[in-house]
C-alpha cells in the first residue's frame, strides 16, 4: 500500500469523519481498524496532509492522550484549543483520558483491547 494513493488516505479520512465532537481516536487505534499496510506513523502521515475543512483532524491523537502538532507550523496549542471547546479535558501534562474520550467506531468494539495494547 502507499500513503500516497488517494483510496489509501481516503480510507483514513472516512474514519475520521465519523469521529464525533468531544471525542478522539488515536493513530494507533485508526491503524488497528484498517489493518495490514496501516501504521500509526503512516496514519500521522496521512492526517498531516488532511482537508482541514471536510476532517476533523483535531480528533486524531498519539497513544498517550496528547496532541502531536507542537512541531508543525500552526500554533502548538491550536489542537488542543480545539478539543476543549469539544468539550475533551486535559490534564496538566497535556493528557486527556483516553478511557474517557475514545471513540470506538460502530462495529469495531471488540478490537478495544488490541487498540489498548497499540494506543
Amino acid at each position: 500500500m502507499n500513503v500516497d494513493d488517494k483510496n489509501y488516505r481516503e480510507r483514513v479520512y472516512e474514519i475520521v469523519r465519523e469521529i464525533p465532537s468531544g471525542k478522539v481516536m488515536t493513530y494507533g487505534q485508526i491503524a488497528v481498524i484498517l489493518g495490514e499496510g496501516y501504521t500509526a506513523r503512516t496514519v500521522g502521515y496521512v492526517m498531516h496532509a488532511a482537508d482541514t475543512e471536510n476532517v476533523p483532524w483535531q480528533r486524531v491523537i498519539n497513544s498517550q492522550g496528547a496532541c502531536s502538532t507542537q512541531k508543525l507550523t500552526v500554533p502548538h496549542n491550536i489542537q488542543q484549543k480545539m478539543l476543549e471547546d469539544e468539550g475533551v479535558f486535559f490534564n496538566a501534562k497535556g493528557k486527556c483520558d483516553l478511557a474517557k474520550y475514545r471513540f470506538l467506531p460502530e462495529g469495531f468494539e471488540e478490537k478495544e483491547t488490541q487498540m489498548n495494547l497499540f494506543g
